[in-house]
């Protein structure tokens, strides 16, 4: 049964997942790529795929005007805060202006909250990022906000193939930063796309949603499973890194209110998927 037309911006490590996702639930999708080289390497999917740069205004393709839901999850990549301005809160805009959408859903980051304190945030915590570019998702979330559509702010996001922690492991790179006892929140990739199927399937969410998974954990205890998991001693201490690109943050994010929407992880924590992450490095 169709359930309706989703039109995914960006289709990258969570976009790709997400697409498909939608279409195992019977939604018809489209889906967004930035450069003809992107597009594509998703050639062989079963949705179509068109190339749209959305810094810039776009042209709807024929037979997608006002889907029911669309979706933002193109990346910056590791551009800065103009990157961050042109994708996030542009792009945004120019998808809000040339669909029309009848739910429009932004993914931004769980790095808008600077507390440093190590305690509980929820959606319902200071949003007062130290950062340009945090404050650039603030933008683009108020963007989505004030069209009706939802925010799902997403903690650092993993998977197959691609955890910085286990490759900075792997590679010799990782460090227990000031003791290696900084709170750090993530969310598995499919865990992420499943939530947002779960906001847009169900009509009574609204506002702003923290995607991560059950288990905030400090570096120490992340790069303990690890070593405990390949039989390896733990890294080495080091100075704190206070130059991320995100800011330098110590908390624990709550995710109860998007558990209450009925969705949760398949992940409860980082440990919980080492050894498929183990076997994709």
């Amino acid at each position: 049964m169709d359930r309706g037309q989703i039109v995914i911006a960006g289709c990258g490590f969570l976009g790709e997942a997400t697409a498909g996702l939608f279409l195992e639930a019977g939604w018809s999708v489209l889906g967004l790529c930035a450069t003809p080289e992107s597009a594509s390497r998703l050639a062989g999917q079963s949705f179509p795929v068109a190339v749209a740069d959305i810094s810039k205004p776009l042209a709807v393709p024929a037979g997608w005007e006002r889907p029911d839901v669309v979706v933002h999850c193109a990346s910056s990549g590791r551009g800065g805060a103009d990157a961050y301005r042109a994708v996030y809160r542009d792009g945004l805009k120019h998808l809000r202006d040339a669909f029309s959408p009848k739910r429009l859903i932004f993914t931004g980051s769980t790095s808008v909250y600077s507390q440093v304190d190590g305690g509980w945030v929820t959606e319902e915590s200071p949003a007062e990022p130290d950062r340009e570019t945090g404050r650039v998702l603030l933008e683009a979330e108020k963007i989505a906000l004030e069209a009706g559509g939802l925010v799902a702010r997403l903690a650092g996001i993993y998977g197959p193939g691609r955890s910085v922690l286990l490759k900075k492991f792997l590679d010799g790179s990782a460090l227990l930063e000031a003791g290696g006892n900084r709170w750090i929140n993530q969310i598995h990739r499919d865990d992420g796309a499943r939530a947002l199927l779960r906001l847009a399937q169900d009509e009574a969410a609204s506002g702003i949603y923290n995607v991560c998974d059950d288990t905030p954990t400090s570096q120490r205890m992340i790069y303990g499973w690890i070593a405990d998991f390949l039989n390896r001693p733990l890294p080495p201490e080091g100075p704190a890194d206070l130059n991320r690109k995100r800011g330098w943050t110590n908390k624990r994010i709550s995710n109860a209110r998007l558990r209450a929407t009925g969705w949760s992880p398949i992940h409860p924590d980082y440990r919980a998927a080492l050894p498929d992450l183990v076997a994709c490095a």
